[in-house]
């Protein structure tokens, strides 16, 4: 297989083209450079559109984002924003919960995952520790996924198959 590296998709992927004495170079951008060029209503679509539910509870605990796609498998609200992540479990899982926000805190993990059964589908959900680039917790990043589906694909298909 060949991959085509064009100076469109170098730029589309954080890099930039610069020319040293007549030799053209790429440097990798910022991504905070790159994120600016994006709108806020972009980004939203962006999360939208993924095929997982995302939420991002911040350093305090506080919910302070969560993606609004049609088919979310945990309904949120607005009045969820705000709130304590502790809040906004069922109370015989809080334990685990403090439990998980504390070792992201800590560093003890940086990831923390499991999966259920909710009826006749397989929901995976991941928790990511996210963290500047000095190492300090901003806070905790949810990925919830119906993977039910994804669980019975074999063999292989192509694009436009």
């Amino acid at each position: 297989m060949f991959i085509i590296i064009t100076p469109f998709t170098l730029a589309f992927i954080g890099w930039t083209q610069i020319r040293i004495n007549g030799i053209i170079k790429y440097q990798k951008k910022e991504v905070t450079a790159i994120l600016e060029a994006f709108s806020t209503e972009t980004l939203e679509a962006i999360f939208d559109a993924l095929p997982v539910e995302v939420s991002f509870v911040d350093d305090t605990d506080a919910v302070r984002y969560y993606s609004k796609g049609n088919q979310r498998i945990f309904k949120r609200t607005p009045a969820v924003m705000g709130r304590k992540v502790q809040d906004c479990h069922p109370s015989q899982s809080l334990p685990k919960v403090k439990q998980v926000v504390s070792d992201l805190k800590s560093g003890k993990r940086d990831v923390a995952e499991f999966w259920i059964n909710l009826g006749e589908r397989k929901v995976y959900i991941r928790y990511f520790a996210v963290r500047d680039k000095a190492g300090k917790y901003l806070g905790t990043l949810e990925v919830t996924q119906d993977i039910t589906d994804i669980q019975k694909i074999t063999g292989q298909k192509r694009l436009l198959d």
